[in-house]
């Protein structure tokens, strides 16, 4: 068990995803933050950027290229895909853990990967060596993870909802539906058209259905759980929401089962995933902020589909919050510390 704090750096701490690894470990009681970099910013005091975080964090952010990340324990990536990548072998071999919190290491299949990515992978040795960091799935291997690739956000409500009935064998591996919503904070902290408030406000839309990159992340991710190849449809959409992602996911039922008790007993242990009582709705303003995944199973007019609801926020369990609890895991640390967030309402 870790007692001392740990040295921590942010690379790429202007993001959404950045300001919310900022928010959580400012107020973790086994983190020193010691380095937060951004190429743009370099030599502005955080807080002048994020106000929220004034009398939380008095570090400003520095140069990546003149900041001392080999000194720290763990070093988390919140930066664009194809960047950790750049960075992960020299730090690894200083001895730094890393997690990511881009795609850089999440599909173990290299050609998979570019394919999706559009660029060469740099480090293309690693992806073996790499842990897919859902901690109800990979709670064992984390613990003992130099690098560890942190889930995206459609991902982790995606394979949390659909987890219980592959690994129980209930459902066809090949007719599997998730049809998700997120909101717009899930696109990043840019100015481009389609995520203005005139544009994204008061409308609703599909996108990437004839492919998403997290599309082949989620297969990967579906095939481990069942033991053999899935048939997965994904659909995602963009909700006029800031925060929040809602998966509604169907499959087909090959055997009987009490539904409800599988996913009652499959998340008993865990901290951050919540069943719901049997008939319930969960709603995306009941994690908001929040590390947690609410789930329902609904199995409707009793035929053969099951339809499983699942909620997150997708800059907290569905990014930064996940990222912290597999830093807790990897560190020996207990796996709520700094996490036990009361979501916010209204």
């Amino acid at each position: 068990m870790q007692t001392s704090k740990i040295k921590v750096g942010i690379v790429g701490g202007t993001g959404y995803t950045g300001v919310e690894l900022l928010r959580i470990l400012a107020i973790h009681p086994s983190v020193e933050l010691s380095v937060i970099t951004s190429r743009g910013e370099a030599g502005l005091p955080v807080a002048d950027m994020f106000p929220s975080l004034r009398g939380y964090i008095d570090l400003s952010f520095s140069d990546p290229a003149k900041s001392d990340l080999a000194s720290c324990d763990l070093v988390f990536f919140a930066t664009p895909n194809g960047i950790a990548m750049q960075q992960t072998r020299e730090l690894l071999t200083a001895g730094v853990r890393i997690i990511d919190l881009a795609a850089d290491f999440r599909i173990q299949d290299v050609a998979t990967w570019e394919k999706w990515y559009g660029m060469t992978h740099a480090c293309p040795e690693l992806l073996s060596q790499a842990v897919y960091g859902l901690p109800e799935m990979n709670r064992e291997q984390i613990k003992g993870a130099q690098l560890v690739a942190n889930p995206g956000c459609y991902p982790t409500a995606v394979q949390l909802g659909f987890m219980p009935l592959l690994e129980a064998g209930l459902i066809d591996p090949q007719y599997l539906i998730a049809d998700a919503k997120s909101g717009v904070s899930g696109a990043g902290r840019k100015a481009e058209t389609h995520i203005l408030f005139a544009e994204a406000g008061d409308n609703f839309k599909a996108y990437g259905v004839a492919g998403h990159r997290h599309l082949p992340e989620i297969s990967q991710g579906l095939t481990n759980m069942a033991g053999k190849s899935v048939g997965l449809t994904f659909v995602p959409h963009l909700t006029p929401l800031i925060r929040g992602i809602h998966a509604t996911l169907y499959g087909r039922l090959n055997k009987e089962a009490d539904l409800q008790g599988l996913f009652e007993q499959r998340y008993a242990n865990e901290r951050f995933v919540d069943v719901l009582p049997k008939g319930a709705h969960p709603e995306t303003r009941s994690v908001r902020g929040s590390n947690q995944c609410r789930i329902a199973v609904h199995r409707p007019q009793g035929g053969d589909t099951v339809v499983v609801l699942s909620v997150i926020d997708n800059l907290v369990k569905g990014a930064a919050g996940q990222a912290v609890q597999n830093m807790n895991i990897m560190f020996g640390f207990a796996e709520n510390t700094g996490l036990e967030i009361v979501p916010l309402l209204p």
